[in-house]
């Protein structure tokens, strides 16, 4: 069993509630120089779940779920800002008002650009909602560490959900992660560079064509953990070679240029302590049975 800091962990409410769809006015352009207008961030989602592909979707930057936001009119300042940082995947959201008050969802990542934190709640709880409810987040998370591995850092991740990511730990001192996908380092795009990732996403660039059929990229489901190989998100999102992030898709593939499948940071380190391992079932909706794996 990992050892964690998790009897340190501070639990926070934050409030929020849906985020209108941003749509900007005109057409967009796509990397191969063909002109769009189709659906995209933000909005009460119905048709879209976690455990879904995050391909073929007649949309660009789908947000799967609700979208959410504390700050619409100035999504980088207070009180959105902290709705952001001190969100984390897993925690558990509830509506404190409207047709669906009481009901349940989880926090499944967060979307940068927008300032989104997105959260899965059923196609029936959706349907009742409205842009006018106020949603209540039990915030935990950020601060978590495991005690004998000082090297990797975690990021976002509420300590529930770590504990079902049927992490192992292995003789040689590495720690083996099931993932479902290995994203080489020459895919990552959008967001690369930013500063801190306790918000946000970036995104696995899947203009080419032979590249996405190697590593199966088209294959993602939102929700999916992912390995992002030679990255190091320690202090930012950087190159390095033999770093590994571990991190989870918070939205769908793209059409702009330099864009694609959004990820949410989790798990980083500098080095080589974490192993990823190929399973297909390392997805949220499967180890919180919500989404498409939500019991009929």
């Amino acid at each position: 069993m990992l050892k964690t800091n998790v009897d340190k962990i501070v639990e926070i409410f934050l409030e929020c509630k849906p985020g209108m769809p941003r749509v900007g006015a005109g057409w967009k352009v796509d990397h191969k120089g063909s002109p769009f207008l189709l659906p995209g961030i933000g909005g009460i989602t119905l048709n879209v779940q976690v455990g879904e592909s995050a391909f073929g979707l007649a949309g660009d930057h789908i947000e799967p779920g609700v979208s959410c936001t504390a700050n619409a009119d100035k999504p980088n300042e207070f009180p959105n800002n902290s709705l952001q940082i001190l969100s984390c995947v897993g925690n558990e959201a509830k509506l404190i008002s409207g047709a669906a008050k009481g009901e349940t969802g989880i926090v499944i990542g967060h979307h940068g650009g927008s300032e989104h934190i997105i959260v899965e709640f059923s196609r029936e709880i959706k349907e009742k909602m409205t842009y006018d409810d106020k949603i209540l987040i039990r915030a935990k998370g950020q601060g978590l560490k495991l005690i004998d591995y000082p090297e990797i850092k975690l990021f976002n991740l509420d300590p529930g959900l770590l504990e079902k990511m049927k992490i192992i730990f292995k003789k040689t001192g590495k720690l083996k992660v099931p993932v479902t996908t290995m994203v080489p380092a020459s895919c990552m795009g959008s967001g690369l560079g930013r500063p801190h990732v306790g918000a946000g996403d970036y995104d696995v660039m899947t203009s080419d064509p032979g590249t996405v059929k190697k590593y199966n990229l088209d294959r993602m489901r939102f929700g999916d953990f992912v390995a992002l190989m030679d990255h190091d998100n320690s202090y930012g999102r950087a190159f390095v070679k033999g770093a590994v992030s571990i991190g989870i898709l918070v939205h769908s593939d793209c059409l702009l240029a330099g864009h694609g499948p959004g990820i949410s940071t989790l798990m980083t380190c500098p080095g080589s302590m974490i192993k990823p391992v190929i399973d297909p079932d390392a997805n949220i909706a499967n180890l919180l049975k919500i989404g498409t794996h939500k019991p009929s």
